[in-house]
């Protein structure tokens, strides 16, 4: 079972695919033109000191979000398929420095 929840709740080093965006006709083309579409991979990179920025990995580059803008986007863990491998992965197990690992 898939879990869902917001990206401001994504703890750092956990990955999670975006289910969908609640927000305003603006902040929402701005979340997408971050790359932030139905179905895209993040992983949340670290939290500043006091919580709010947050840096996320979000189609290789590292963006920060207010918690007012990443808690718009719902996201789910989710079941990803390793092209390299074939072998199946859970967003949520996957370390984020086992993805620093590969690519660099």
């Amino acid at each position: 079972m898939r879990e869902t929840g917001r990206l401001s709740q994504l703890r750092p080093g956990r990955r999670a695919f975006v289910s969908d965006i609640e927000s305003d006709d603006a902040m929402r083309r701005r979340l997408q033109d971050l790359g932030l579409i139905k179905g895209t991979e993040v992983v949340c990179v670290q939290k500043s000191p006091l919580g709010d920025p947050v840096a996320f990995l979000i189609r290789g580059a590292v963006i920060a979000l207010r918690g007012e803008d990443s808690s718009a986007v719902q996201i789910q863990d989710g079941e990803m398929i390793d092209n390299e491998t074939g072998t199946k992965e859970y967003g949520r197990f996957r370390p984020y420095h086992q993805e620093k690992a590969r690519f660099g």
